[in-house]
Formats: structure tokens, sequence, C-alpha cells
């Protein structure tokens, strides 16, 4: 183990392995190492970041052993290499060019008795906004100043209400006892990190020989920003044929796909139009897996809640993920990384007493994507062996609960230890231009080191498996 790394580490890769339903003896196979402090911070990030990475190599060398005959492979996590992965959405480059995560107006605000965090990244989300509050559309910059007076009249739960109720993104921040108190809280707190079920009881899955755990596996990703798109990034590097599906009306950021679209494929289809539900349909009868990303229940009349999708096509992994957890007064809502750090407690005790503050990265999305990798590269392991439809449900807010109170940081942590992401980034041509991105952290012997593709222009694939 690297200087820095000590018994919390094996604890945190530990309870999630147990929560992923594994054997626990397999955990020796994995080593820590390389140098540290590249994910500074009060709570123990660095902690949360080589655990999810640990458990996530550690399944896909489970699942390598069956399609290649051999021992389970050592699996070695690097702490630069974890660090570098985790900062990735804010490393990646187009031809030297790098792009700003957050828009204006999502921020954190000053309200009548507190603090208030938003969310607006999207014209849809940022258009909201501005109708709850009262702010002309139209207002350009000056809708920064318009939008501080406007919540500076309100407390923070009233613009939180006022922002969800017109369909927005707004969440007061809150300590980690008052989100305690609160219903979905209390109920978040009750969920172990992640949950796993088997559906029915369909034919074990037989794997062909292959160097890569996924290799011949169709995964159809129906996530956006950012943990679900990690999660599926994943997959495709260990050999998956993975295609990701959005509406054509739905807005997605380029320069965010540019980093989450390594090793994938994109394509928009109309499900509501009978064209493009065929088109979908042909491709969810050749599914192996399905990620879903929107809130719960978005999806279900589309055919696509677990129970009718394992229904249609026994023997899928289905991987669900969400802001707030599958229940609850608040598992419909709408949510992001930041969103759910603000909520849950995370926002102040990484702030000062002048302000909120924010881990040192995405934290809450990159651990949850590299746990749902897990989750799916688990189930297809369990399908080997005992055959059923499987399903696997990950929240961002149980995420930050474990982060809050199950995991703790090494001695020392934090302090920096030679970090270098530089180390850590390749380059690479793209449809884009000289792309500009962080290498991935799930290795075990014999793995692969980097995709197969580049990200490319999102949406602008044929909708079809196996495409070029």
């Amino acid at each position: 183990m690297g200087s820095s790394v000590g018994s919390s580490v094996a604890l945190g890769a530990s309870q999630a392995w147990v929560a992923l339903g594994a054997d626990p003896s397999l955990l020796d196979r994995v080593s820590y190492g390389g140098p540290s402090g590249g994910l500074p911070a009060r709570l123990p990030v660095m902690e949360l970041a080589r655990a999810t990475v640990a458990v996530c190599s550690l399944a896909a060398a489970e699942l390598t052993s069956p399609r290649t005959g051999r021992p389970v492979p050592r699996v070695r996590v690097d702490d630069e290499a974890v660090a570098a992965a985790f900062l990735s959405d804010r490393l990646v480059r187009v031809d030297g060019r790098a792009w700003s995560a957050f828009a204006p107006l999502s921020r954190f605000w000053r309200a009548a008795d507190g603090w208030v965090r938003t969310h607006a990244n999207y014209p849809h989300h940022r258009a909201r906004l501005l109708a709850a509050l009262g702010v002309p559309g139209d207002a350009g910059e000056a809708a920064v100043d318009a939008v501080a007076r406007a919540v500076a009249e309100r407390t923070a739960l009233e613009v939180e209400e006022a922002v969800y109720a017109a369909g927005g993104l707004a969440v007061a921040v809150r300590g980690p006892g008052e989100w305690a108190r609160t219903e979905q809280g209390a109920l978040v707190a009750e969920r172990p990190v992640l949950t796993t079920a088997r559906l029915d009881d369909a034919p074990r899955r037989v794997l062909a020989e292959a160097a890569l755990p996924c290799a011949g596996l169709r995964v159809l990703d129906l996530t956006r920003v950012l943990a679900g798109p990690v999660a599926t990034r994943t997959l495709a590097l260990l050999g998956a044929d993975v295609l990701r599906i959005d509406a054509p009306w739905l807005p997605e950021s380029q320069e965010a796909h540019n980093d989450t679209g390594m090793g994938k494929r994109s394509a928009t289809l109309d499900l509501a139009d009978p064209t493009g539900r065929r088109v979908f349909e042909a491709l969810l009868d050749e599914a192996d897996v399905v990620v879903t990303g929107y809130r719960p229940g978005a999806l279900d009349r589309f055919g696509l809640s677990p129970e009718a999708l394992a229904e249609r096509r026994p023997g899928l992994v289905i991987a669900q993920l969400s802001a707030w957890g599958h229940d609850g007064p608040w598992h419909e809502r709408r949510g992001f990384d930041s969103l759910v750090q603000a909520a849950t407690g995370i926002a102040q005790l990484e702030g000062s007493p002048d302000a909120p503050g924010a881990l040192p990265a995405q934290a809450l999305d990159h651990g949850t994507g590299y746990l749902l990798a897990a989750g799916v590269l688990r189930a297809l392991t369990g399908q080997h062996r005992t055959g059923g439809s499987r399903l696997v449900r990950l929240a961002l807010a149980r995420t930050a609960h474990w982060l809050l109170h199950d995991l703790a940081s090494a001695p020392g942590e934090g302090e920096g230890d030679g970090f270098d992401a530089g180390r850590r980034l390749a380059e690479t041509d793209s449809p884009m231009g000289r792309l500009r991105h962080a290498l991935p952290p799930v290795a075990y012997e014999g793995g692969p080191v980097n995709w197969a593709r580049p990200a490319g222009v999102w949406g602008a694939d044929v909708p079809v498996w196996g495409g070029a």
C-alpha cells in the first residue's frame, strides 16, 4: 500500500463489496498505492473515490475469470489515476480549449435566512428558474443580479419550493442534522449504499470466451450528466457495445460528452414517434443491459419499468440511477451532484462561516458512476452463475450519506504527496479535434488501459448495434 493508505481503505471497499453481494475473500486481490493528495477535502472524498474504483475494478476482474478460464486477476488501485479520473470533466480539453462545467446561474445564492444552490446549465432549467423568481427570460447578463435580488427577498425553503414547482432546480443549503430530520433524509439513511435484486428465474447467461469481461454485450445507455455516463463509459472500456440514446429535443453539452462519451456511440430517438419507437424497440430486443438515469418512473410510460423490461427480455440487467432515491417525497425531483451536496450537508461542512463550499470534484457523480458499473458487472457474474434478470439501484443521496457517515480518511489524507494529473492524461484525435482526456482508473492485471475509440459528436451516430 502507499504511504497515505491505511485500514480505512479496506473498510470502504469492503462496505461497497458486501453491498454488491460479492465474495469478501476476493478483496485480498486488491492493492493500493500511488501519489495521493489529488482530492483535498474535509470529508473523506479520496476514500470514496478509491473505494468505488476498487470495487469496480474487482468486479471487472471477477467477470474476466469465467471469460478467460483463468483465476480472478489481481487489481491495483492507483491514487493518482483515481484522482485524475474524478477530475476528468475538469481536465478534458479539445485543441487545448477548456470549458466551464457550470453556467452563471448555477451557483450559491444568499437567501433571507441562509443559502440556496441552483442548477441552470440547460436552457430549459434556466428558463424555469427565472420564471419561478419573476425574472424576465431575456434579462441576459443582468439575470445574475436580478436572481440575487429575488432570492434575497425569500427564505431558502421558499425558493426551493417555488423553483421546483416551476420545474426548475434549486435546493436550500442544509446541515447534516437538518437533512437527517427531513422525511427524505431519514429514508435515505435507512438504505444501503446500493441495492441489488433478482427479478425472475431466467436461464443463466452463457459467456463465450473473450479477453474483456463485457465483450459481446450490448448496453443501452439512457443516462445524462454525469454519474450514468461515467458508468457506461466504464462498461465500454471493458468491451461492451454501448449505445447512448437521448430525446432529440433535450439539449446536451458536447463538452460534457467529450469526457463521458469515451468508447461509446450516441444517437437520438423520439420514443413518442412511431418510427423512433420501432427503432428503439429493435435495439431493446437485442440489449443485454439497460442503464437509466432519469427520475424514477419517468420512463415507465414507454414500458421501461424494471418489471416490464424483465418480462419482455428475461435475463436483462437493469441498472437505475436517481438523485434522491426511488421512494420518498423527493423521489420524483430532478437533481444533480451539486444540489445533493447542498441538501445533505456536504456544502455546509466543506464551506466556511461566510459561505457554503463544495467537494474538490463532482465526487458523488463519479463515485456513484463507478458503483453503478460495479453493480452491472456483478449482476452479469450472477447471471452467469445462477441466471435471473437483475436490478441494480443507486442514488446520489445514498452515496452522499455513505460519504458523510460511513467512510473515514486515511491518516495524512489531503496533504499532498506528489500528485500530478498530467501523468494520467492522454491525447487522441477525435471528430471535435485533438482530445485530451483522463485515462481510466479501473485496472486489473491484463485489463485495458484506454478506450478503443474517442468520444464522438453527441447524437450523431446511427441507432444500430455495432455501428462504425
